[in-house]
């Protein structure tokens, strides 16, 4: 079922600016393995994925990991797994003749045992479609293992797979993982069952449920449009969805998704991330974490920006939160430099979006907002990015633009509901039809 068609093993990779410097390595590695990758044959001795001058891998699905959050949201990361299966179904957003996952053990203290994986189209709930159910190899065998701070990805799986399409892949992980690097909050709904049921496509055994992803970091894609490619989305909860419907898709990302057909939207939002602080349960700065979750992200073109609003809001009310510096509209700005020279040194086309309004939010006020604003004005007007989305007026009350407006708030004045992401998707969609031409 696998292709070696890339066959990556990565050695465990040191956290903080080193880490850094290791995801620009493995993104070089990325395009080498892709410009050999048609030379390729399946490790069991099958056909290859015949060779195609205009193929390539395209992120098609992506998730930012953290390290276990205790307390943050209701999880199985801190207790990890043991003889367990674990089911997750996630939207890929552009099609291709075969996939590839990408499985992380990055904030991992001991390698990750997998006694295998499977990966099937999704039925719905735990189910899976009769007759789509695949084995995932690594280097040719079901069995693998993912090193402590390191990450796996598999063969190629001859499995064609159509835009928006649902997957489900089941991992069973015999041996006490310990901690499990995870995405805290996914918006959708993951699976535990006791024993090994990778291989099931009745979903009855799967009893226990949580709203959180487990060691899958990423889903790749082998495209043929001669129009492929990769948009990543890079913030905090506004890019992660967060207050939009369980399991229904409509994070921005999803909706810029069902109207960019050729292009795979990675979502790489972590709810409460910050732009320019580490924090030991929302993840690691915007700045220090964008080499490892948007750089080695392959058939990459552009990048969405828009993070910076925990930064002037967070005031330490999670214990787990961490040191809240107090931070001006210029260390702001600087940060979104940052960002923009390392996607310029690869290439990318850089959209930055301003920041939503937040008036009556719990952590609003208005020195915070005099920030807010300066850094929009800087957004929009300073010419640094390739192009702007301007989310913040988007997304305004036309009666008071320093609030999000009604029809497009969840309710906390901060994150917008569904019809708020939905503008979202659709205002990128518009920016990007120019950025990208």
């Amino acid at each position: 079922m696998g292709s070696d068609l890339v066959n990556r093993r990565s050695a465990p990779r040191p956290h903080g600016d080193a880490g850094r410097g290791a995801g620009i390595r493995r993104t070089s590695r990325l395009l080498l393995a892709a410009a050999v990758a048609a030379l390729l044959t399946l490790p069991t001795g099958g056909p290859a994925v015949a060779a195609e001058s205009s193929q390539r891998w395209i992120g098609t699905w992506a998730t930012a990991l953290t390290r276990p959050n205790p307390g943050l949201v209701p999880s199985w990361a801190e207790e990890g797994f043991e003889a367990q299966t674990l089911r997750q179904v996630v939207r890929i957003s552009a099609g291709g003749k075969a996939v590839r996952l990408t499985l992380s053990n990055y904030f991992g203290a001991t390698p990750l045992r997998l006694a295998g994986v499977t990966v099937a189209l999704s039925g719905g709930g735990a189910r899976v479609l009769p007759g789509t159910l695949h084995h995932v190899t690594f280097d040719g065998a079901r069995a693998a293992s993912v090193p402590a701070g390191g990450e796996l990805v598999s063969d190629a799986v001859r499995m064609p797979v159509r835009n928006l399409e649902s997957l489900t892949v089941t991992a069973y992980l015999p041996e006490r993982t310990g901690p499990a690097t995870y995405h805290s909050w996914a918006g959708a709904t993951s699976y535990r069952a006791p024993g090994d049921h990778r291989t099931a496509v009745p979903g009855d055994a799967f009893t226990e449920t949580t709203q959180s992803w487990y060691y899958l970091a990423g889903v790749d894609a082998l495209s043929t449009s001669r129009h492929a490619g990769t948009v990543a989305t890079f913030g905090d909860s506004i890019t992660d969805g967060y207050a939009s419907t369980p399991d229904a898709n409509n994070r921005y990302p999803d909706e810029l998704a069902e109207l960019r057909r050729s292009l795979g939207v990675l979502n790489l939002g972590i709810s409460g991330n910050r732009l320019l602080s580490d924090s030991p349960c929302l993840g690691e700065s915007g700045v220090g974490r964008f080499a490892r979750d948007v750089l080695t992200k392959p058939g990459l073109r552009a990048v969405v920006v828009q993070h910076g609003i925990n930064d002037i809001g967070s005031r330490g009310t999670l214990p787990c939160i961490g040191e809240v510096p107090i931070i001006t509209a210029q260390d702001l700005i600087e940060g979104h430099r940052d960002v923009i020279r390392q996607a310029r040194a690869h290439g990318l086309t850089v959209i930055g979006g301003t920041l939503l309004p937040y008036k009556g939010a719990a952590y609003y006020r208005a020195e915070g907002e005099a920030i807010r604003e300066e850094v929009n004005a800087w957004i929009r007007s300073s010419g640094e990015f390739d192009a702007v989305v301007d989310f913040g007026a988007v997304l305004a009350d036309p009666q008071d633009i320093d609030q999000l407006n009604p029809a497009y708030d969840s309710g906390d004045h901060l994150h917008p509901n569904d019809a708020g992401y939905r503008a979202m998707g659709e205002a990128v969609h518009w920016v990007l039809d120019r950025a990208l031409d």
